[in-house]
C-alpha cells in the first residue's frame, strides 16, 4: 500500500520555519534525515519536511524566472525499489512529467521526481536507508 510519506515545503530558513512548527505543534525532529538542506518533523501519519532552495538541483525541479517556482512537493511512499520503477512510467503514462528518473539520494532514499498533470511536484519514494 502507497503512504503518504512527506510533505515538503521550500524555505529560505529550514531551521527557523521547522522550529516554527516544531514549538506550535509539539513535534519531534526526525534526525537521522537531517542535513544541510533538509530538516524533516514527525507527525503521527505522515512526515513535514523543510528543504533548502538547494534542492532544487537534486530533485532536477524546474525554477521560475523570479528564481523559486515551486514551493512545495509531496512523497509517496511505496514498499520496494520495483515499485518505484513500476509507477514512475505508469504516473508519465497518465500524464506527468518525468524530471528526474529513479536515482539513489545521498540520503539512501531510492526516488523519481515527477510533476502532475497540473505542474504539482511530487516524488515517488523508497526509503531504503
Amino acid at each position: 500500500m502507497v503512504e503518504l510519506g512527506y510533505l515538503n515545503i521550500f524555505a529560505r530558513d529550514i531551521a527557523k520555519l521547522a522550529s516554527f512548527y516544531a514549538e506550535v505543534f509539539g513535534l519531534d525532529e526526525v534526525v537521522a534525515s537531517r542535513s544541510p538542506i533538509f530538516r524533516g518533523l514527525k507527525t503521527k501519519k505522515a512526515n513535514i519536511g523543510f528543504s533548502a532552495y538547494d534542492a532544487y538541483e537534486l530533485l532536477n525541479l524546474p525554477r521560475s524566472t523570479d528564481g523559486i517556482g515551486i514551493k512545495s512537493f509531496t512523497t509517496f511512499d511505496v514498499g520496494s525499489v520495483e515499485e518505484v520503477d513500476r509507477l514512475t512510467p505508469l504516473a508519465v503514462e497518465k500524464g506527468a512529467t518525468l524530471l528526474k528518473a529513479p536515482f539513489t539520494t545521498y540520503y539512501g532514499w531510492y526516488q523519481s521526481v515527477l510533476l502532475d498533470p497540473e505542474g504539482n511536484a511530487f516524488r515517488i519514494n523508497f526509503a531504503t536507508a
